[in-house]
């Protein structure tokens, strides 16, 4: 009885999911899983494909750096694969205590923690930080484990644009908030490529008595002239309260990560939930992310070369009349297209000349803007980027004159 039972239940849940999927479909949103599998030098095998890949957050081309790769094995070899137990328990190795200290003196703040990955960095800090009582100035724009952070505050929320700053300013001022202000931002916006006016918000913080917190997602390693990321590029270090950062874009490897103050550190490893009840990081990926910090500094002409690639792919799509974000700055470069199949089918056809690019639709960025969203890497050089742009002006021509008939 009891078996029969849960297949009824099974049965009546696997109808009304069919129905949310047909829905999905029908509106141009379903996704599928795909197979990839990473090679040097910017190529990729998907589903058997080899494509060289434009949609990864590589950015500095470190995940498949000899270098990086050494480091873990060794620590792969002395430490085995998981860490097995939460940091607090027994799972914080000496390479965990060695990748914090890193990124403190990376970041130049007095103590950092590390977080299974960025959504739990952003999710268990904000949720640790800030009070039911308290007002919360959130970014229309903001990652999604941003708002998921803010969510579960369960503080007030007030949403603004970085492109119209007179509602930040306006509410900030009006004196009907409660408890706390916070304003929360990302510092680099991951689907238009723009940079939150990070000055402008520490002046309104200023002002207003609120306290800001930054996520540098797509900044870390890739911005400022150490690579620090806005923070350091706007000099407004000292003025941001906290900085939540990722060590699975620039960094090349995996897990979040928060810098600043010993009591702010000392704080979220006693009550972010994300970090006390999760296991923690394989030691050997705090070990390559130790030696990518390393290359970070060392070798600036990384970033140097990325934002050369960067510069020269918009130029190239501009010169065809592609619809390029203007706002855009660094590896992001989004090209806009609006239906969501056109999104898809763009980037199909771009696959099909062996390029491989993100077709993004809602709810991952408002209705009618869907687009491609092109990742940059310091893995290329000037000849793919120009073949890439050629690829994209062919799709988008192709999709133009099937319109058109």
């Amino acid at each position: 009885m009891r078996g029969c039972v849960t297949a009824s239940i099974d049965w009546r849940v696997s109808m009304q999911l069919s129905q949310r999927l047909d829905d999905l479909r029908e509106s141009g949103l379903l996704r599928q899983a795909r197979t990839m599998r990473p090679s040097a030098n910017g190529w990729c095998e998907v589903d058997g494909q080899l494509l060289r890949n434009f949609a990864s957050n590589d950015y500095l081309d470190l995940a498949h750096d000899e270098r990086v790769i050494a480091a873990a094995r060794e620590a792969l070899d002395e430490y085995g694969v998981g860490a097995r137990a939460s940091a607090l328990v027994c799972g914080r190795s000496e390479w965990h205590a060695r990748l914090e200290r890193r990124l403190a003196e990376f970041e130049g703040t007095q103590d950092a923690i590390l977080f299974p990955t960025g959504y739990a960095a952003n999710v268990g800090t904000l949720s640790a930080l800030i009070e039911p009582s308290d007002t919360v100035f959130c970014d229309r724009f903001n990652h999604a484990s941003l708002i998921d952070g803010m969510r579960l505050s369960r503080a007030r929320l007030r949403v603004y644009r970085h492109d119209r700053l007179d509602t930040l300013r306006r509410e900030l001022m009006a004196g009907k908030t409660t408890g706390h202000k916070w304003i929360v931002t990302d510092t680099v916006f991951s689907m238009d490529g723009d940079l939150a006016p990070l000055t402008e918000i520490c002046d309104l913080a200023d002002q207003s008595g609120a306290d800001v917190i930054v996520d540098e997602a797509h900044a870390t390693g890739v911005f400022g002239p150490s690579g620090r990321g806005v923070c350091e590029l706007t000099s407004t270090e000292d003025r941001v309260a906290v900085r939540i950062g990722t060590l699975s874009k620039a960094v090349g490897t995996q897990g979040g990560f928060v810098a600043g103050s010993s009591e702010l550190i000392a704080w979220l490893r006693n009550s972010a939930r994300t970090q006390v009840y999760s296991t923690a990081l394989p030691p050997a990926i705090c070990a390559a992310a130790v030696r990518s910090l390393e290359l970070i500094q060392s070798e600036p002409e990384r970033r140097t070369r990325l934002f050369q690639l960067s510069d020269l792919l918009r130029a190239e799509l501009r010169r065809f009349d592609l619809n390029v974000l203007e706002q855009s700055h660094g590896p992001v470069i989004p090209l806009v297209l609006g239906d969501p199949d056109e999104a898809v089918q763009a980037a199909r056809l771009v696959e099909q000349q062996r390029f491989l690019v993100a077709g993004i639709r809602p709810p991952t960025v408002p209705q009618g803007t869907s687009r491609l969203r092109i990742s940059v890497t310091a893995a290329f050089n000037e000849q793919d980027i120009r073949a890439l742009a050629v690829a994209i002006t062919r799709a988008v021509s192709e999709l133009t004159m099937q319109e058109k008939t």
